[in-house]
């Protein structure tokens, strides 16, 4: 396991996990939800009452499709929040953005509420565009703001860009790495613009077909 990280002191900080409940299925992927949130709980050395969470969630009727967001605070303690989500529309429009990642960076592998840059780069989508990729300091590529990445190359297999290029641990990308849908391996800007198809995707909305236009697309 990862050395602890020291115990963040802003009061309004959080854990987060977001996901799906459907009426007839319950809550999608909630085990690998609670289990990344333990991870960074034990990281932060902060309590998680990962069992009596997941009673509670659980017990959760929904009337229709919710997007559920757990979060859990600095003293333990956890609150879920649900909204009725939103039909996926597809295919999103893709472009770089403007801002690097640093892939040292550990806060990258753990979803908090230390996120601005995420927020704001969102915030700030050009029109008509639903999600940028951030680049790290070696030109390769990492997650979008809410996403993870997922090339299937013009010669070869389906990939996702390693944690060690700096990204989030996604959920619907573990999902698709234990099920041997997606291998780790480096993406670059040549890769994307040579790929058979790109998708980006979380375990709220799934896989969502790519395409790319506008200036902030390199030309490669």
């Amino acid at each position: 396991m990862e050395s602890p990280l020291c115990k963040p002191v802003e009061p309004d900080f959080r854990l987060i996990e977001t996901f799906r409940i459907d009426p007839e299925t319950g809550a999608h992927d909630l085990s690998r939800h609670l289990r990344r949130m333990e991870r960074s709980a034990q990281a932060f050395e902060i309590d998680f009452d990962r069992r009596a969470t997941e009673a509670e969630i659980r017990r959760i009727k929904a009337p229709e499709v919710l997007r559920a967001r757990l979060t859990l605070d600095v003293a333990g303690s956890s609150e879920i929040t649900m909204a009725p989500l939103e039909p996926r529309s597809g295919p999103w429009i893709v472009q770089i953005a403007d801002h690097r990642l640093n892939s040292d960076d550990v806060w990258l592998q753990h979803k908090t509420t230390r996120r601005m840059l995420y927020d704001q780069t969102r915030a700030n989508l050009p029109t008509g565009v639903d999600e940028l990729l951030f680049l790290n300091e070696r030109d390769e590529l990492c997650e979008g703001t809410i996403t993870n990445l997922f090339v299937k190359l013009q010669a070869g297999p389906k990939v996702t860009p390693p944690l060690s290029s700096g990204c989030l641990p996604g959920i619907l990308r573990q999902r698709l790495l234990e099920k041997n849908r997606v291998i780790e391996q480096v993406v670059t800007l040549k890769d994307l613009r040579h790929a058979q198809w790109i998708t980006v995707g979380n375990s709220l909305r799934g896989e969502i077909g790519v395409t790319y236009q506008g200036p902030r697309w390199p030309l490669i």
